[in-house]
């Protein structure tokens, strides 16, 4: 079975400016991943644009490392990076893509992550289509755990979630 994007909706009651600002941080990448694979973040706390690389230690069941490539950026709106294996995986193991998109809404801002393997290499990409579900609730914890930083940094509370 071939996968289909995934994505999942979450209202935070921050602005999209703050939401989006940890989000172009590749060092906090590491505080807002719901799976609990990111063990670390290689690129330090700057400032992503768009055609910027930055790498990500990860951790399920074995040790890896990935490069990920910003494919989108519009200033407090979405921005998007396509994970990249190392060579020579890269050819058969890699390329789903990581989107986030942020509209403004009355009580703060809705944000919509997107995890897109329709855009990952052949081979591997048969096989994704078993993580749909398992990718949806880590999704759901890392919109939680973004609502619970910027809230805690702009001192707001309450949200509405809903995953589709």
């Amino acid at each position: 079975m071939l996968p289909h994007p995934v994505r999942v909706t979450r209202v935070i009651p921050a602005p999209a400016s703050a939401i989006f600002d940890l989000l172009a941080d590749p060092g906090r990448h590491h505080d807002i991943d719901g799976s609990g694979t990111v063990t670390t973040s290689r690129g330090g706390h700057r400032r992503l644009k768009l055609g910027d690389s930055f790498g990500m230690d990860m951790h399920w069941g074995v040790n890896y490392s990935t490069r990920n490539d910003v494919v989108v950026f519009e200033e407090d709106r979405a921005i998007a990076w396509r994970t990249l294996a190392p060579m020579p995986l890269r050819l058969v193991l890699t390329g789903r893509t990581w989107r986030y998109d942020l509209r403004p809404v009355e009580g703060g801002t809705e944000v919509t992550e997107t995890w897109d393997p329709t855009t990952e290499a052949f081979p591997s990409r048969l096989a994704l289509g078993r993580l749909a579900d398992l990718t949806r609730r880590n999704m759901t914890r890392t919109l939680a755990r973004i609502e619970e930083i910027v809230t805690q940094e702009n001192g707001t509370e309450e949200s509405v979630t809903r995953g589709e």
